[in-house]
């Protein structure tokens, strides 16, 4: 009878199987997250430098047609700090952003009620000049779009546009904004050049510079840097934090370490609903909504 080789191990012989145990002491993913968005918080800006409110959002309705994106949303955005908006893809935050400086005005079939006031005035109301209103309420959008034009020029744009003709003052103007936007000191030889040759995080800063150029009251960023490399992320977060200590600024972004870092409050958007807004060191630690909880610790979205 030929020799048959057995593939089960002999029980006498075989090693024991050791059965593994969860460690007691290793924190679960929520727990990671929970600790992680902490840590984010306690880099977030000191106290806000004013109180009073610069811009407020009263029951705004939005509809696309016969869809409802936004519903009755209500907002108060304090002067000199930052807010950040939250939420899963399609929650409105980015809609709801547009509605602060009209833009969705541009959107065809776009029917808004409710009233989003700056300094008390409501921008919704008859005979309001729209291109003023975007000249105090300037914005960045998520992918950075200079101009096919010179570095001078992309900031020279703004104010030309307002009637400001001499070379002297433009060229102060330019300086000032890119100083403002952190960008001065790597372009300044480079003036003449095309804004297309520059890094992206370069052009999202550029962009910034742009917006600053108008000299606006408010800031709109639409996910600044959700195109960008972690250093070039980093340098626009520090360079919010230093815009805060002159404007208002309202972010949206799917980085909830970014809006931990950078905001004094935060918004939680959920199917075109404002679920609560409040201080981010707050909102990221003990929020007051079971469903702000569930998306931060990554239950959902």
């Amino acid at each position: 009878m030929p020799f048959q080789f057995s593939t089960t191990p002999n029980a006498a012989t075989a090693p024991p199987k050791v059965m593994t145990q969860p460690n007691p002491t290793q924190p679960s993913p929520s727990e990671s997250f929970a600790v992680s968005m902490r840590n984010a918080a306690s880099q977030a800006p000191a106290e806000p430098i004013s109180s009073a409110i610069k811009m407020s959002a009263q029951d705004v309705d939005l509809f696309y047609g016969a869809k409802q994106a936004l519903k009755k949303v209500s907002a108060d955005f304090t002067e000199r700090s930052i807010t950040a908006l939250i939420g899963p893809s399609g929650c409105g935050k980015s809609t709801f952003l547009r509605c602060l400086n009209r833009m969705n005005d541009l959107i065809e079939g776009c029917k808004i009620s409710g009233a989003v006031t700056l300094d008390g005035e409501n921008l919704y109301a008859r005979g309001v000049d729209v291109v003023q209103l975007r000249q105090r309420v300037g914005m960045v959008f998520q992918k950075p779009n200079p101009f096919p034009m010179t570095i001078w020029d992309n900031i020279a744009y703004g104010p030309r546009l307002r009637g400001i003709k001499n070379k002297g003052t433009l060229g102060e103007i330019v300086e000032e904004s890119l100083q403002g936007a952190a960008l001065w000191d790597e372009v300044k030889d480079d003036l003449k050049k095309s804004a297309l040759g520059l890094s992206g995080g370069q052009q999202q800063r550029l962009c910034i510079a742009r917006a600053l150029a108008t000299k606006p009251e408010v800031l709109l960023m639409d996910e600044p840097c959700s195109a960008l490399d972690p250093i070039s992320t980093l340098k626009v977060e520090e360079l919010m934090r230093e815009l805060r200590a002159a404007y208002t600024i309202v972010i949206v972004t799917h980085n909830m370490q970014q809006a931990a870092r950078v905001s004094d409050k935060t918004g939680f958007f959920l199917l075109g609903e404002l679920v609560e807004m409040g201080a981010s060191s707050k909102m990221f630690t003990d929020p007051s909504d079971k469903r702000t909880e569930d998306y931060i610790t990554g239950r959902f979205g």
